[in-house]
């Protein structure tokens, strides 16, 4: 049955409250991009420009900071961590409302590099909860909660701009923030299997598990948030064209239910599939996506693009699969901050690049080009591919038998 497989993981001791407080907690961290962009226009009073650099610092600072908080959670546990991000958190957002331009862009950048890591501890805390077979269903739940998080996050945060203005919604964010940390440090999950310490052992030398095959893995995942960012901001460019950008929230929210469902269909089969598959499949159906834009009207692209979304959940569950079969415990908190380093600098480098291709060649073109580049760093990866490790011991079985 299609269930069977997230009932066996639902099954697993600790992983309920894990996704539960996994989906709560990411919604006020991916509201924090529209928060910050709409203060800046409707609060400060600037423009884009302005509310771009604060986007920008405060992206670069997660970058820059998810693989230092990934390898203190391996070195020092998870609860001082979280403590310390949380602090920083609450200091931030509780004065962010009354910080002129240029401050407000450096406590943004080192918001950032101090941000919840509740992505990467949520993904961590799995991959030592779930045992090895099960990983696959795991890890397709929660790229589908993570969907939903993305769906709700910015419209709350939109909404509460919109009706309480910038000043109290970047209040409640930070509130958020803080009751998402709270919640992490009360239910303080494992983040290796039980045989093995939480922290304070020997840390693993990264030449053992940064190997040239692990930076592929990175790789790929820099191309599957490339071509989805760069997807959505052409699909904002079309509607825009057509007229129809009252629509945006609706041709959006079809394409994310398209990932939901190829999110579950993914995670209950018997065997999964390379990374290498499933994102490069994903850029490949993107690249004709362009040409349904051009001749026909904005409905038939989001049908288009139903292919391709299909495949966004399990793209990125597939990356942070075969990463926790690749790295050993004792590193995977550095390896995720890494692997989340690759997610957000694809989004990053995705925005400029498809903007500059959007205003020269037009939406056609820019799902054309985003896609084949995402084709091509798919295909770069894959000499590096074949000398793959071999998969790590499954610690988290001792932790989950009986």
């Amino acid at each position: 049955m299609a269930f069977e497989p997230y009932r066996r993981v639902l099954a697993v001791p600790g992983v309920r409250p894990l996704l539960l407080v996994g989906i709560l907690a990411r919604i006020p961290v991916v509201a924090i991009g529209v928060t910050l962009t709409l203060h800046v226009i409707t609060g400060m009073k600037l423009g884009f420009l302005q509310a771009g650099l604060v986007g920008a610092a405060s992206t670069g600072g997660v970058a820059l900071g998810a693989p230092i908080t990934g390898r203190f959670v391996d070195r020092h546990g998870l609860r001082p961590v979280v403590a310390v991000t949380t602090v920083a958190q609450l200091i931030f957002w509780s004065s962010a409302a009354f910080l002129p331009y240029w401050p407000l862009v450096g406590g943004a950048f080192a918001a950032g590099v101090l941000a919840l890591p509740v992505f990467n501890v949520i993904r961590q805390c799995l991959a030592a909860a779930v045992p090895t077979e099960r990983r696959r269903a795991a890890f397709a739940l929660d790229a589908m909660l993570v969907e939903v998080s993305y769906m709700v996050g910015p419209a709350v945060a939109v909404a509460a701009t919109t009706t309480f203005g910038s000043d109290l919604t970047m209040a409640l964010v930070g509130l958020g923030l803080v009751g998402s940390g709270t919640a992490l440090l009360v239910l303080n999950p494992a983040t290796r299997g039980g045989d093995e310490p939480e922290a304070g052992g020997a840390a693993v030398p990264r030449r053992q598990w940064l190997t040239p095959a692990l930076l592929a893995l990175f790789g790929v995942t820099f191309a599957a948030t490339f071509v989805l960012t760069a997807t959505e901001l052409n699909l904002v460019a079309v509607l825009k064209a057509d007229a129809a950008t009252r629509w945006t929230g609706l041709a959006i929210a079809v394409w994310s239910l398209s990932s939901l469902v190829g999110g579950f269909a993914y995670g209950s089969l018997r065997r999964g599939l390379s990374p290498l598959v499933t994102i490069g499949c994903m850029a490949a159906l993107t690249v004709p996506a362009g040409l349904v834009g051009l001749v026909g009207p904005w409905p038939l692209l989001c049908l288009a693009l139903v292919p391709s979304g299909i495949l966004c959940a399990p793209a990125l569950s597939t990356t942070v699969d075969t990463l926790s079969g690749w790295v050993p415990a004792a590193a995977r908190g550095e390896a995720v901050g890494l692997h989340s380093t690759a997610l957000t600098l694809g989004i990053a480098v995705a925005n400029p690049v498809t903007g500059f291709l959007i205003d020269r060649t037009g939406t056609g073109w820019a799902f054309a080009v985003t896609g084949l580049g995402s084709l091509l760093v798919v295909g770069l990866a894959v000499p590096l591919w074949r000398r793959a490790p071999r998969p790590a011991q499954p610690e988290a079985v001792a932790a989950t038998a009986g």
